[in-house]
Parts: structure tokens; C-alpha cells; sequence
């Protein structure tokens, strides 16, 4: 019986290095899903169609802020992202608050942006939401369906 507080206190600390183990391993993919989000900013910044493609898996789906209709297939979300860069020049991207969650091989990014942009020679701003999800693809984030609306005045 005497041996009990020692078998206690050995699977404590035992229980306490897998916890952190644990922890650790759902840390990394968040911080990749939050890395892949950054990237795809810096892309939009860009302003280059080409390189924000590689971004989303090849039957993602986009609702775009500027869209009336839903993308879903590469040519249409090219074109999404060609009218953007001619309706919003010198667009660019600064993300607020991001609530990423990790399901496996999936993932949701959730939170808001703002767009700003330069019109007429002004700087513009466009506060919006987002939602994007990812599906790990070997070692890479896809984007498989985004979706992103402007920020709706509070209510009167």
C-alpha cells in the first residue's frame, strides 16, 4: 500500500506529458490552417488570378463578396478574381478575428476581414465575413468552399 502515492504520481505525470502531447498535436494543424488563410492574403495582394488558384482544391466552391452567383469550377473562379482585381485595385487584405476548428482531415476557418482598396485615387475600405474550409491534401490546406459577404450595417 505504500507504493500507491508512487503509482499516483508516476501516471499523473504521465497523464500530464500525454495531455500535452495531445494539445500540441491539434495546435499544428490550426496553425497550418491559419497559415494557408495568410497565404491566401498574401495571394489577393498579389492581384494575380494565377496564384490564387492553387489555393482551392480543383471542385472548390466560391462565393465571393462581389458575386452574385456561386463558383464552382476553375474557369469561374478565375474569372471571380480577374473582376475583382479590375473592380478593387490595389486590393488588399487584413484579417480580424480568426476562429479555426480542425475535424481531421478538415477544417473551418471563420471569422472577418477587411478589404481595402484604392478608388478614384481614394483608399476604400470593405469590412466583410468570411468562412473557408479546408481539406488536407498530402501536406497542403485546399480551400474545397469559401464563402464571404460584406459586413451588414448593425441594426436601427
Amino acid at each position: 500500500m505504500r507504493s500507491f502515492p508512487k503509482v499516483a504520481s508516476a501516471a499523473l505525470a504521465l497523464c500530464m506529458v500525454l495531455l500535452s502531447f495531445g494539445s500540441s498535436a491539434l495546435a499544428e494543424p490550426k496553425a497550418e490552417v491559419a497559415a494557408a488563410t495568410l497565404a491566401w492574403g498574401q495571394a489577393l495582394g498579389g492581384a494575380d488570378p494565377e496564384k490564387m488558384l492553387p489555393l482551392y482544391s480543383d471542385d472548390a466552391v466560391l462565393w465571393g463578396t462581389l458575386s452574385p452567383t456561386v463558383r464552382s469550377d476553375r474557369a469561374a473562379l478565375r474569372d471571380y478574381f480577374v473582376s475583382a482585381f479590375k473592380v478593387l485595385p490595389s486590393l488588399k487584405v487584413a484579417f480580424g478575428d480568426q476562429l479555426i476548428r480542425v475535424y481531421g482531415n478538415a477544417a473551418v476557418n471563420t471569422g472577418y476581414y477587411t478589404f481595402s482598396y484604392v478608388k478614384d485615387g481614394e483608399p476604400k475600405n470593405l469590412p466583410a465575413r468570411y468562412s473557408f474550409t479546408y481539406v488536407k491534401n498530402g501536406e497542403r490546406w485546399l480551400i474545397v468552399d469559401h464563402h464571404s459577404s460584406a459586413m451588414p450595417s448593425p441594426p436601427r
